[in-house]
């Protein structure tokens, strides 16, 4: 049986994670159409390649190819009210709100998705793609890397995972999904 190989990488910087602000559908704060199709050479073989439906998700994918498939539930978290607002704005306005929504991964008290429907949503699609196999590049969200690694790994760690912009992980399903540190050597296993 050939496995599942999902990489999941999450999309290059943008103005809102550079001002610590909770997103919106902004751009990438680098020249991306410069920079089309120069990671294509990153991968073996022809991967298939996904992406959430934001802009930001939809340009860094193109820094991987052309053709890509837009994919719902790779899409960023709802945060309702929130979108737009710094950080720090938020902590002052409504400290106890945001210090109950980082607690409690069912609160939402922005009006939009909990941490937990994130991680439902995300577990379901990792359940659909694990009776396709081949390898397939999933370009998404801090928020959605963090849901997948917690389903992954069986742990409610989703808060202690940091996801810097263009990192990626591995994920592969053969019975079981099982994360995989890719190491650098030239000659290993692809």
């Amino acid at each position: 049986m050939k496995a599942t190989r999902l990489t999941l990488m999450c999309h290059a910087r943008t103005v809102a994670q550079k001002l610590a602000r909770f997103p919106t559908n902004e751009p990438l704060e680098m020249d991306w159409q410069s920079a089309r199709g120069s990671r294509s050479s990153q991968f073996k073989g022809a991967p298939k390649l996904l992406c959430g439906p934001e802009l930001r998700t939809r340009q860094t994918a193109e820094l991987f190819g052309s053709t890509m498939e837009v994919v719902a539930a790779l899409r960023d978290c709802d945060f309702g009210r929130w979108c737009g607002a710094s950080i720090n704005d938020v902590q002052t306005s409504e400290p106890e709100l945001l210090q109950g929504w980082i607690a409690d991964p069912h609160a939402a008290p922005h009006g939009g998705e909990s941490v937990a429907q994130v991680c439902t949503r995300i577990a379901e699609w990792l359940t659909t793609l694990q009776a396709t196999p081949g390898h397939f590049i999933a370009v998404t969200h801090p928020f959605v890397i963090r849901a997948a690694l917690s389903h992954v790994l069986q742990s409610p760690a989703y808060n202690l995972i940091d996801v810097e912009p263009l990192s990626s992980i591995e994920l592969r399903f053969n019975g079981c999904w099982r994360l995989r540190l890719p190491g650098t050597d030239p000659e290993g296993v692809s």
